[in-house]
C-alpha cells in the first residue's frame, strides 16, 4: 500500500519540435489508484507528454517528480525476427536487475513467481511460450504490461493502449487498467477512445500543446 497524494506530478511543461510547440505550460499530477486518459485530437501533443512523463524524452523547459518506477507501454512494438523472444523472455526482462528500492539482485524463484503472476493477471498464461512477434498487438501491449507488473512498477503509461482493437480487447484492456489502479497504482492512458475516456477516474485534454482540463 502506498501513502495518499500523487505518484507523479509535472509542472510547466514545455516542448516544441523545430518551431513548433507541441506542449506549452501543461501540468498533470497523477494519483495512486486512479485511472488519467489523456485525450486530444491528433497533434494536440497526447503521445508527447506520455513520453516526457514516462522520462524518455526530456521537457526543454518544467519538471517532472516522479516517486516510483515507471512502465512505459507503447503504441508499436516490434523485435527483429532473427532475435527468437517468446512472451515469456519479454516479460522476464521485466525482472532483470535491482527491484526498485533494493540494491540486490531478485532470486530466480522470485523471478519465476513474478513472471507467472504478471502472465496471469494480463490473460497471457497459455500464450507464455509463444513468439513475441506472432502476437497481435493487443496482445503486445499486454505482455508489456506484464513486463512492468513483474518489475513490480506502479506507474503505468500507456500510448494508444486501445488503438487498433476491437470492442472485446478494448473492454479487456480497461478491464486490466482498472484491476491494476484498484491494486494502488496510478495508470494513465493516451486514448482516442470515447468509452475508455469515460471510464477513466481523471480526464487531461490537451489541444494545440495546451491543457484544456
Amino acid at each position: 500500500m502506498f501513502s495518499s497524494g500523487y505518484a507523479l506530478r509535472a509542472r510547466h511543461l514545455y516542448f516544441s519540435f523545430g518551431e513548433s510547440p507541441a506542449l506549452q505550460d501543461v501540468d498533470v499530477d497523477l494519483h495512486w489508484g486512479s485511472v488519467t486518459a489523456i485525450a486530444g485530437p491528433n497533434g494536440a501533443g497526447k503521445s508527447t507528454l506520455i513520453e516526457i512523463l514516462a522520462g524518455v524524452r526530456q521537457p526543454l523547459r518544467g519538471t517532472v517528480e516522479r516517486t516510483h518506477d515507471v512502465a512505459l507501454v507503447v503504441q508499436r512494438v516490434t523485435t527483429p525476427d532473427a532475435l527468437p523472444l517468446t512472451v515469456r523472455d519479454v516479460v522476464m526482462m521485466g525482472t532483470w536487475g535491482a527491484s526498485p528500492g533494493r540494491s540486490t539482485r531478485i532470486s530466480a524463484v522470485e523471478r519465476r513467481t513474478r513472471v507467472a503472476e504478471a502472465l496471469d493477471r494480463v490473460h497471457l498464461t497459455d500464450l507464455a511460450l509463444s513468439p513475441f512477434n506472432q502476437l497481435s498487438g493487443g496482445q503486445r501491449q499486454r505482455a508489456l504490461l506484464a513486463q512492468g507488473i513483474a518489475r513490480q512498477a506502479r506507474i503505468f503509461l500507456l500510448d494508444e493502449p486501445a488503438a487498433g482493437l476491437d470492442i472485446e480487447s478494448r473492454k479487456r484492456t480497461r478491464s486490466m487498467l482498472a484491476a491494476e489502479a484498484k491494486r494502488g497504482a496510478a495508470v494513465a492512458c493516451v486514448s482516442h477512445d470515447e468509452e475508455s475516456i469515460a471510464a477513466a477516474d481523471c480526464v487531461v485534454r490537451l489541444d494545440g500543446g495546451r491543457r484544456l482540463t
